[in-house]
């Protein structure tokens, strides 16, 4: 795999074919594609631009990729070159991206003195949609990887799967991911059928999500994805179906003091947003200790409890049997539907 330049993929057939989105939402899913066939994180995009002249700011990336309306031209520009493209498979991506700008129709809510919901044809969705912000990144979770990867996050055989120079190809020990970041479900060990996932403090002081133990078929609930940001240290990722990307953020003040909240300022170089995974255990009932880098101390469950909706919170790192989590790798989310089940025109 060549990262330095040109195309990075041994057949041209392995590359996202753009010509085939008939939607924003379906453009989304191959950039999603383009940047697993890539190998590279969103940090190395980032200095890929960057080499070019351009910029590319991870949060960007993030917040454009975990949308399913359509980004802007100067976006596709950047990311596609960022990703190794020549100028005219660069060329190719805008005009498929202007083909459904141009064509692409969405109903935009708008409050009439009768209250009427009004269809506006327009000619771009980054101006009509104007999505909900909340702690994460506005918009809609748009569609997943693809078949990019296999259930256990693997890249197809038929390629070069080398991973960038200063990340090891497994980047966190005991766990069998990719340097580019895998799609995880994580259990506290002590009850398994519970998810690390979204929730609220139990006890009202701080009215926003946090991290908390759920059951793991609740509706409605964030997908996780492990970003590497260097050996053995992630971010963890919510990719929520309703508000998008957020990074777990340990909050160090206040009412929340201690708890973990999904923020969407993802930022690679804010040291609260990454996490030192630890393996422990056997290589038979692998085990992580998880690890908030600007302190150094270990998650657990707010005062060892077990019960459904638990608050995930940073302590001392006891030993205790709360501070165990399981990592389970698991295939990339379904796609979604476009914004109101709508087609291209």
């Amino acid at each position: 795999m060549d990262h330095g330049g040109g195309g990075f993929v041994s057949s041209q057939q392995e590359l996202p074919q753009p010509a085939q989105a008939r939607s924003p939402a379906e453009f989304i899913e191959a950039l999603r594609t383009l940047r697993i066939r890539s190998g590279l994180s969103y940090r190395h995009l980032e200095a890929k631009a960057a080499a070019h002249g351009d910029s590319l700011p991870t949060s960007t990336t993030a917040s454009a990729l975990g949308r399913s309306t359509l980004p802007r031209e100067r976006f596709v520009e950047v990311f596609t070159r960022a990703c190794g493209l020549t100028e005219e498979e660069t060329h190719e991506w805008l005009e498929v991206r202007g083909r459904i700008a141009t064509h692409w129709a969405v109903t935009v809510e708008q409050k009439t003195h009768d209250d009427r919901d009004i269809p506006v044809p327009i000619t771009d969705t980054s101006v009509a949609v104007r999505a909900r912000r909340s702690r994460y990144a506005a918009g809609l979770l748009g569609a997943a990887l693809l078949g990019a990867a296999s259930a256990l996050g693997v890249i197809s055989q038929s390629q070069d799967a080398s991973a960038p120079a200063d990340l090891p190809a497994t980047p966190v020990n005991g766990l069998r991911m990719l340097a580019v970041g895998s799609w995880v479900r994580i259990h506290p060990a002590r009850t398994p059928e519970r998810c690390l996932t979204e929730g609220r403090d139990r006890t009202g002081r701080y009215p926003t999500a946090v991290a908390v133990q759920r059951s793991c078929t609740a509706a409605g609930l964030p997908e996780v994805y492990l970003e590497p940001v260097g050996k053995d240290t992630v971010q963890i990722q919510w990719h929520h179906p309703k508000y998008g990307i957020g990074c777990l953020t340990v909050l160090s003040k206040g009412s929340a003091r201690n708890l973990l909240e999904p923020r969407d300022d993802c930022a690679d170089s804010n040291r609260a947003q990454q996490f030192r995974i630890d393996h422990v255990g056997s290589r038979v009932s692998a085990r992580f200790l998880i690890r908030p880098v600007s302190t150094g101390q270990c998650l657990s469950l707010r005062d060892q409890d077990t019960e459904e909706g638990t608050e995930v919170v940073q302590g001392r790192c006891s030993g205790a049997s709360d501070q165990d989590f399981l990592i389970d790798l698991v295939p990339p989310p379904r796609t979604v539907a476009a914004p109101n089940g709508s087609g291209a025109n």
